[in-house]
């Protein structure tokens, strides 16, 4: 099955060579023109229509535990601040300055009561509330709009796992409702037990010259690229092993699982346990009950002592797939990278990575890699220590996987310029289409066995809908 996108209800943009948008992604054909990942026609619009509606993660909410405490963001091309306020409520406020429109905080970081504008010296409090300005006997901000009206606008503000997600469309749905019956996946993933998780520090920030889709279609269970742009895991034994032809498959089971997209355009793949990671312990966990399995190879970031809390949290349904397919690589539309897997330390023992990337737009050349480390808040120090560890090897700026998938992103990018290359296509059309498991539990569209296109096709047709249709 493939994701469905109605008849486009309103007006369908047209490019300024008379090309309707709409006629980029071939629906019948399953072709995207690569010009969409160039065209800065294409990006101004994905700004109006994309991500000024989209709910987008832009911090954890343990960056600011403190009343007072900010860190400043992109939520796409718009400046944001993120404060915790007196009342302990964290807010997503535009980082613009009312008066002549300068950013207003100007520092990644701090503890701040009030914000002001350098240039004319306007303030603004922890909430956003306009204050005040120089010289106040003359009233400096007039007479045509109340002081009331004068403040930082405010996103719209929801949490999951400690992510503070915002969208500044009124009309969007719910957080709840943008996930759908990915939320069910989610929580295996990042909501498992009743502390919760913390990013360990800030995260790490860098900018790829590329276009952000190329990431932001690769994350929705592209698996396939992984036997070749990620040989080199293979070729260090940290997933399968080396080996060449079609007998890579054999040795690179992690290829064949469980693949999940939803209608809302979010995708994860779902990995056999005991045919990749648990090999690598030296531990036969087929024939073991599912606490069993659990105990032997706890989900990533979680301890033996923690896995035993599982049971308060998720029924056996739930259990089972943590412990068998547990989901580990995905994708939240438009620009998220999920990332919750196992990762073998060097001293031969079994550490794990859980983290949370955004691919932030900051044109249609380049666009900022946002890379969040998460660990479950009850970990023992020495746990937190080793993921931290992992995690930089593993992702990041300095991480095997980024620097594999850093290479691929700008040379597409790169390809999309030319005369002939804007002409090209991208093509989605091996599909595997809906066969889902007779005992899976999980909703959305599941796909079982080899990964194919079908999660990044699913992406590319929620793109459209947003770009030619209200997706609302």
């Amino acid at each position: 099955m493939v994701a469905e996108v109605g008849m486009p209800r309103g007006t369908v943009p047209v490019l300024s060579d008379g090309t309707s948008l709409a006629d980029l992604v071939d629906v019948e054909k399953r072709e995207v023109s690569m010009r969409v990942l160039s065209d800065p026609e294409i990006f101004r619009l994905e700004l109006e229509r994309l991500f000024r509606k989209a709910w987008i993660p832009v911090a954890h909410e343990s960056e600011v535990p403190r009343p007072g405490d900010f860190v400043t963001r992109t939520l796409a091309a718009d400046p944001v601040i993120i404060t915790r306020t007196r009342s302990g409520d964290v807010k997503v406020l535009l980082n613009i300055c009312q008066h002549r429109g300068m950013q207003v905080c100007r520092v990644d970081a701090g503890n701040s009561n009030q914000f002001r504008c350098v240039y004319h010296g306007w303030v603004y409090g922890q909430d956003g509330r306009f204050l005040g300005s120089p010289v106040k006997k003359e009233q400096m901000w007039g007479d045509v709009r109340d002081r009331s009206e004068l403040g930082l606008p405010e996103a719209r503000v929801e949490r999951f796992g400690g992510m503070v997600f915002a969208t500044f469309d009124p009309a969007a749905p719910s957080l709840d409702d943008w996930f759908g019956d990915y939320k069910w996946y989610l929580d295996l993933m990042y909501d498992r037990t009743e502390s919760g998780l913390e990013a360990l520090g800030p995260p790490q920030r860098f900018t790829v010259k590329a276009n952000w889709k190329c990431a932001g279609e690769q994350f929705n269970a592209d698996g396939y690229h992984t036997l070749t742009l990620h040989r080199s895991l293979f070729e260090l034994g940290v997933i399968g092993s080396e080996t060449t032809g079609d007998a890579v498959v054999e040795m690179a089971p992690a290829m064949y699982g469980v693949d999940v997209s939803v209608p809302q355009g979010h995708s994860l793949r779902c990995i056999p346990a005991e045919t990749t990671f648990s090999m690598l312990l030296g531990k036969d966990v087929s024939g073991l009950s599912t606490m069993e399995r659990l105990r032997a190879l706890p989900p990533p970031g979680l301890t033996p002592e923690l896995v035993e809390h599982l049971p308060r949290r998720f029924d056996k349904d739930e259990m089972r797939v943590l412990a068998e397919t547990a989901p580990q690589v995905g994708g939240l539309f438009p620009n998220t990278g999920l990332v919750s897997i196992w990762q073998p330390s060097p001293d031969g023992t079994m550490g794990s990575t859980m983290t949370w990337h955004t691919f932030m737009p900051k044109g249609p050349d380049e666009f900022e890699f946002v890379n969040w480390v998460l660990v479950e808040r009850d970990a023992p120090d020495e746990v937190k220590e080793k993921m931290l560890k992992a995690s930089v090897r593993a992702v990041g700026s300095s991480g095997t996987v980024e620097q594999d998938d850093a290479e691929a992103w700008p040379s597409m990018h790169r390809s999309s310029y030319g005369a002939m290359g804007r002409r090209q296509t991208m093509k989605y059309q091996a599909l595997l289409g809906v066969n889902e498991p007779d005992d899976w539990p999980g909703s959305g569209y599941v796909y079982d066995g080899f990964s194919k296109d079908d999660g990044q096709w699913n992406w590319w047709l929620r793109w459209l809908q947003f770009m030619t249709d209200n997706p609302w």
